[in-house]
């Protein structure tokens, strides 16, 4: 086992735990990053990793949030929260979009749009959105301000928005649900928390997918490398999601908007002067 791929999965962990929140694209970042360290492992390890990887992020969504996700509480008195069953069936209705888009059209979909341009294009017009809604925003109160007043309809229009996350990579499949969200008038607490856990689902069926096309014939190298960068993904996304939550009680999104369009450019020129060259 080589070390130097060691040190490779904990760099692409460490950019993992912090894209995959920030709703900046991780699959911008793994994109580039890519380009410039490259893991010694083949085309289809690398198409798994890149998404079974998130799996690691996702533990921390639910080791943070373990008591506001489920339902159960036992003792002398087992509690069952209807609450949070409610929850979770506006979860499934707000996945169901880009669920049946990814099932029957995830190969078509990579095929046609997992390239720079796209990518690119997706950072640039998004954090354009951002700063265009957060700009309309800054005067209005929002309507929903807790997770309990999200009602189906608001949810199902959350997840149509995670749908074009799920059709043009570089979207970012939080910064989708977050304008989504900031559109209908649900606060950016709300809507950085069901993100958060709307992503429970989704990355556990996108890593399921990823997994069963691939097979479990993983090497020893292999099942290293996707276990490092799956532990350091975690490790990093606790930090990561505590810091956005604390962020956004005072300030806006305003800053991963710039940031995006500053991406998207970057990206948009660097892989636009390598083909040219």
């Amino acid at each position: 086992m080589d070390f130097i791929e060691i040190l490779k999965a904990i760099l692409f962990g460490i950019v993992e735990g912090i894209t995959e929140w920030l709703p900046i694209s991780s699959t911008g970042h793994m994109i580039l990053l890519n380009e410039f360290v490259t893991l010694n492992v083949s085309a289809e390890f690398w198409e798994m990793f890149e998404v079974v990887i998130q799996l690691g992020a996702i533990l921390a969504v639910v080791v943070l949030f373990w008591n506001q996700i489920f339902p159960f509480q036992f003792g002398k008195k087992p509690i069952i929260q209807a609450e949070i069953f409610s929850m979770w069936f506006k979860i499934v209705v707000a996945c169901l979009p880009a669920a049946v888009v990814g099932i029957l059209f995830d190969d078509a979909i990579n095929e046609m749009f997992y390239n720079y341009q796209t990518v690119s294009v997706a950072l640039i017009v998004f954090g354009v959105a951002f700063l265009v809604i957060e700009n309309r925003n800054r005067h209005l109160k929002p309507s929903v301000n807790r997770i309990e007043d999200i009602t189906y309809r608001t949810a199902l229009l959350i997840g149509m928005f995670q749908l074009i996350a799920a059709l043009f990579p570089g979207t970012s499949r939080s910064g989708a649900t977050i304008i989504g969200a900031l559109l209908i008038g649900v606060s950016r607490t709300v809507a950085a928390e069901f993100t958060f856990f709307l992503a429970i689902p989704v990355m556990f069926g996108a890593s399921l997918l990823k997994i069963v096309k691939f097979g479990l014939s993983f090497t020893v190298s292999e099942a290293v490398i996707l276990l490092v960068g799956m532990v350091v993904a975690f490790l990093v996304s606790i930090l990561v999601i505590q810091f956005l939550l604390s962020y956004i009680k005072k300030n806006d999104f305003k800053v991963f908007g710039w940031y995006r369009i500053v991406l998207g450019i970057a990206v948009l020129g660097y892989f636009g002067v390598l083909h040219l060259s």
